[in-house]
């Protein structure tokens, strides 16, 4: 028999506003979990178990639920059906039942339940569907809100700090993104004695009081939280379709330009001096131009029809969350060398490919394919050293450049120093570099010397 897990929504308030299926719920099934006992209505299962504790000892939020998951199909499968009660509604923000609904180990019953959602449409005397309102994580803001006009509902906002994040956001940018003047809506404790519905100056956020059942109601913002960067994707739009010049190019007219930026951008690094805290400015720029042929090139596949610029953001950010399971999964990584193994493997799988060697482009230059590849060879646990067609060690190299000096010779030699140099943690090509320009100031210091004696 299947395990089964019923879940119920101890509603909004109090225990006044449960509803006949819930308590019918909490009347006949024996076994009983809570979520948390942070919440009126829970005092009507006494007996039943909260997860408490496990917030109290998780380092992250984000490893409570599954951790409560686990409890729950635990207890399912010792008694067969268990009763597990959220806050509110379940199927409005409750993280639990969505992992509960995509296990496949239970079997899963929602007893519907009013939701804060209910009381906050009803105190605000709005309809959400009609106006539009976007509801939002308040510990997610700054990211859920990007681009976003209004109106909003912030909802979770349980903390101080979480409100002045909030702020903070819509703060962040060169104008902010409410009017000095404008008001906003806290609502807390919606259907309990104490409800607060009050509104406040936006500046104020971070003197609230705030709760578990604290939320925040925006109804219009003057321009989008990030607005620089739904900006500047507008302006990259307008520039291809208003710029004689931008209009004519293309993904291979582009090349030369990303080329450039690129190298700019590397000159702008070897500038900077962190200790001093100067070159910031200049690497700010460079950057800005660099992420100018980003967005023009996303823009070209969006008139194309392939993909946009959030396309672009989104496929990046799950490239690197399922690259990172030493981060966001249960993958241990003691070292970097380790991280760069898995690193290797993961991508070799997502490709489908062979090889780790697979993918390297043969037409970068040929010091940075030798560095590549090395770090390559470095992810594989089982490869012999001794069985690859290069000298183990830069002095047989140099004897044998010294007794034959070809391409051969010339090659091995210079890739056994790239591979020292990789071993030792040094960028090859920065050091060749930084002593390409040290030979070249000297040399320049040499010529003027020389001249200034004519």
């Amino acid at each position: 028999m299947t395990p089964r897990v019923v879940i119920v929504g101890l509603g909004p308030g109090d225990v006044e506003l449960l509803t006949v299926g819930t308590r019918d719920a909490i009347n006949t099934i024996g076994t009983q979990f809570v979520r948390t006992r942070r919440h009126p209505a829970a005092s009507i299962m006494e007996s039943a178990t909260s997860f408490d504790e496990v917030y109290e000892g998780a380092s992250a939020i984000d490893d409570v639920y599954p951790a409560i998951v686990e409890r729950l199909i635990a207890a399912a499968t010792e008694a067969g059906e268990i009763l597990y009660a959220v806050p509110g509604s379940p199927i409005v923000a409750e993280r639990t039942v969505e992992l509960l609904l995509a296990d496949s180990r239970c079997e899963v019953e929602i007893i519907p339940a009013l939701s804060f959602l209910d009381l906050t449409w009803a105190r605000l005397g709005i309809d959400p569907v009609s106006v539009g309102v976007r509801i939002l994580d308040g510990h997610r803001f700054a990211i859920e809100a990007a681009g976003e006009r209004g109106p909003l509902l912030v909802a979770q906002c349980d903390s101080a700090d979480v409100l002045s994040d909030v702020k903070l956001a819509l703060d962040a940018g060169i104008d902010s993104c409410l009017a000095p003047d404008a008001t906003v809506t806290v609502l807390q404790r919606l259907g309990l004695p104490d409800e607060v519905v009050e509104e406040m100056p936006w500046t104020e956020l971070d003197r609230i009081d705030a709760d578990h059942l604290t939320s925040l109601y925006i109804p219009e913002l003057a321009s989008p939280v990030a607005h620089e960067l739904v900006r500047f994707v507008e302006l990259v739009a307008v520039l291809r379709a208003e710029c004689p010049w931008d209009r004519e190019q293309t993904h291979e007219s582009l090349r030369r330009h990303l080329l450039e930026e690129s190298y700019e951008v590397l000159e702008a690094i070897d500038q900077l001096d962190v200790e001093a805290g100067t070159g910031y400015e200049h690497l700010e720029e460079e950057l800005g131009d660099l992420l100018f042929q980003v967005l023009f090139h996303s823009q070209l596949a969006s008139e194309a029809g392939q993909f946009t610029i959030a396309d672009v953001a989104q496929n990046v950010h799950d490239k690197l969350r399922s690259r990172h399971p030493h981060v966001f999964g249960d993958v241990d990584a003691k070292d970097s060398d380790t991280v760069v193994r898995n690193w290797e493997q993961i991508k070799k799988d997502e490709k489908g490919r062979e090889s780790v060697f697979d993918g390297v482009p043969d037409a970068i230059p040929a010091l940075l394919y030798a560095l590549k590849i090395q770090k390559k060879a470095g992810s594989l646990v089982d490869i012999d050293p001794d069985s690859l067609p290069v000298p183990a060690t830069v002095e047989l190299a140099l004897r044998d450049f010294g007794a034959t000096a070809d391409d051969r010779t010339t090659g091995a030699l210079l890739f056994a120093v790239v591979d020292e140099a990789r071993r030792a943690g040094v960028d090859p090509e920065t050091a060749l570099r930084a002593a390409a320009v040290n030979y070249r100031d000297a040399a320049r210091s040499a010529e003027l010397e020389g001249r200034a004696g004519l």
